[in-house]
């Protein structure tokens, strides 16, 4: 029982420290934020924080797990299909994600995303290769097919970019239509 309380609040205080970190972001960039920004917007003392993360530097390398693990999350409940609604569903989750982290809409708005983007691609690539063992594409061969998708994955990081740097101007769902008119039209013909 005092387990399951410690556990509570020691996530409790970690929720607390990740949207304090969001809540200064967007009024600081990410080199600027400091262990005293994120404690007094958490409300929490520095030793809380201390208990969670060495400095700020970790806590941005376990906010960039939690983002990359939130996208294969929402990638692994995608199973492609000849299917607009489908496709746009999808595209929409990962764009109404995008839109709500805070973390991954500046990284993508700004050039300091380079070691997230690299640990975020080597990722794919990894997932690119369980794809392709578990997939026969119908038409052409596997190294053609692994760039296929390694192509629609820079693709949509592509399109999440502009539309990040453009502050979210276009709605989620006319972006959602745009990626999945990319993936049926390009990608899953490879696939079938």
């Amino acid at each position: 029982m005092i387990n399951e309380i410690q556990d509570e609040r020691y996530h409790v205080a970690d929720e607390a420290i990740y949207d304090a970190f969001f809540l200064v972001l967007k009024e600081k960039d990410l080199d600027k934020i400091t262990v005293s920004d994120i404690i007094k917007k958490a409300g929490i003392v520095r030793s809380t924080f201390y208990n969670h993360y060495e400095n700020v530097p970790a806590l941005v390398i376990a906010i960039e797990d939690k983002t990359i693990n939130d996208i294969f999350s929402i990638m692994e409940t995608f199973h492609p299909k000849s299917d607009w609604d489908m496709c746009k569903s999808y595209f929409l989750t990962i764009c109404e994600y995008t839109m709500t982290n805070p973390f991954l809409a500046s990284l993508l708005k700004s050039p300091r995303g380079g070691t997230f983007f690299e640990k975020t691609l080597t990722m794919f690539h990894n997932y690119v290769r369980k794809v392709m063992q578990s997939t026969t594409p119908s038409c052409n061969n596997k190294d053609e097919f692994s760039y296929m998708i390694a192509c629609t994955i820079g693709s949509t990081i592509g399109v999440l970019h502009k539309w990040a740097n453009e502050n979210f101007k276009v709605p989620a769902e006319v972006i959602a239509d745009i990626l999945t008119k990319a993936f049926i039209s390009g990608m899953l013909p490879f696939m079938l």
